[in-house]
């Protein structure tokens, strides 16, 4: 289990331009946004992933690197990025599923071809977005079993500027008895 102010497992992947991410030097001012998505499969990540990429600039105004990973190969990825047409929204692929499970998220296995005709994985990861600072540790997730009810990243555009104006700490640390 990933707890706040704790480093997060180390993340190391290859993107589609921007060559190897590395989480650990990633280099962002206040935050990295790691957005998981269950891959080209998915129209609902497709819609998320577009509002994410309209945000970008916005988050980027804020101090906070974006970055959108999935367990695709590259070839699917590139699909993805070029279907939402990305143009600020770094894609990262070929996540392997035992990190997936490092970082909490949960796997899935296929059902076939989905309703817009595109085959799942045999197994992949179900969708998380994460807020790291710049030491790897963490600041906020969130992780589904389900595709449906993300975090609006508008919402989390307005959060971070309330967490920066009030050095606002993160939670949910305690780890003792209760």
């Amino acid at each position: 289990m990933l707890i706040p102010r704790q480093k997060t497992p180390n993340l190391s992947l290859p993107t589609l331009s921007h060559g190897q991410f590395d989480l650990g030097s990633d280099a962002a001012t206040n935050f990295t946004l790691v957005t998981f998505y269950r891959g080209l499969h998915c129209p609902l990540c497709a819609n998320y992933l577009k509002e994410l990429e309209r945000l970008t600039p916005d988050f980027a105004e804020r101090g906070v690197k974006t970055i959108a990973i999935s367990s695709d190969g590259k070839e699917r990825t590139q699909a993805m990025a070029d279907k939402i047409e990305a143009k600020n929204l770094r894609f990262a692929y070929d996540l392997p599923l035992n990190l997936a499970r490092e970082w909490g998220l949960f796997i899935s296995t296929s059902r076939g071809t989905t309703s817009i005709g595109i085959e799942e994985p045999a197994l992949f990861s179900e969708p998380g977005v994460f807020m790291v600072r710049p030491d790897q540790t963490l600041y906020y997730a969130s992780v589904q079993t389900m595709p449906f009810v993300r975090p609006a990243f508008r919402e989390m555009v307005g959060a971070v500027d309330f967490i920066l104006a009030n050095d606002y700490p993160g939670r949910g640390e305690y780890t003792g008895a209760v």
